[in-house]
């Protein structure tokens, strides 16, 4: 199975180099130093689930040079997606599945339009992951699932053969008859401990133990609830609940990806997570004020200044 990852970092590093270990044929497309690193000593995954290197790693900063695959993991950053969509047009042929393992809930719709709809699959990642130096992808905690599926919620062959795949290399995974629910419910999860964990700095035990932060973390996460619904979204009566009992169920020192950004002075997917509960919560009519609060108070470091 030849699968090419589109963005090697946290989440595409990662399960890449655990379905390759399984013996997928796994294409790295990367840049900068990480790429140096990774065409000079291969790729190597370190935490909670011990060490796994993948040396020689296939890695190059072309897709053009790759050919048509049968997956594309999709992992660049939010304000990547149009471009890097458009880069990858070589990858897809007939049969090909493109799923967009992004953080919030709009890269399928966004990549629809570039690569067309039977392109393209739902994806959620769930993993506690950062390049912790070029080639070298550091895990927090042992936690490892993928979930994915047609957008029109039907099951496929090609659905079926990448979880097989993804069990053989260990890791848990679901073929989903539901993603554009199981994108919500991750959606809803992550940009509330996106918000806070960037917001304070703080990893996310500390923040869910505090008796004045968590009324508000489980506020926030019910208006991001209150924004599905009313956008149609089937999501869980009692997902609130469940929300709040998987961040209790994280590890203690994780702190989210924008996080990582905001304190490595990056650019921050903020539109995509607070930002967007709050422009559909504006459309919808559905007050947000904790995560208008979270979007204000991040909005200075969006474009990647410390200050």
């Amino acid at each position: 199975m030849r699968i090419a990852v589109i963005g090697a970092g946290g989440v595409g590093g990662a399960f890449g180099a655990a379905l390759a270990k399984a013996g997928a044929d796994v294409t790295f497309v990367a840049r900068g130093p990480h790429l140096e690193a990774m065409r000079r000593n291969g790729l190597r995954i370190e935490g909670g689930r011990g060490e796994t290197v993948i040396n020689p790693a296939q890695a190059t900063d072309d897709p053009a040079t790759i050919g048509p695959v049968d997956f594309v993991m999709f992992c660049v950053k939010l304000w990547d997606v149009e471009s890097a969509g458009e880069a990858i047009r070589s990858l897809v042929g007939p049969t090909t599945a493109v799923i967009p393992f992004q953080n919030g809930i709009d890269a399928p719709e966004r990549l629809v339009a570039i690569l067309g709809k039977q392109a393209v699959m739902g994806g959620v990642a769930q993993i506690s992951a950062t390049i912790a130096e070029p080639g070298v992808i550091r895990q927090t905690g042992t936690f490892m699932r993928l979930v994915f599926g047609e957008l029109d919620g039907g099951q496929s062959a090609r659905g079926e053969a990448f979880h097989a795949l993804c069990q053989k290399a260990g890791f848990d995974s679901t073929h989903s008859k539901r993603i554009q629910t199981d994108l919500w419910l991750k959606f809803v999860l992550l940009a509330t401990n996106s918000g806070f964990t960037a917001a304070t700095r703080t990893a996310i035990g500390k923040l869910r133990d505090d008796p004045d932060i968590a009324p508000l973390m489980r506020e926030a996460v019910a208006e991001a609830v209150a924004v599905g619904r009313a956008r149609g979204v089937a999501l869980p009566e009692d997902v609130v609940d469940r929300t709040m009992a998987g961040t209790a169920a994280l590890p203690a020192p994780m702190l989210a990806s924008m996080a990582h950004d905001l304190l490595r002075g990056g650019r921050l997917e903020l539109p995509w997570l607070s930002g967007k509960v709050v422009a559909l919560g504006r459309d919808l009519g559905v007050p947000t004020p904790v995560h208008a609060m979270l979007y204000a108070v991040l909005k200075p470091f969006a474009d990647g200044s410390r200050a």
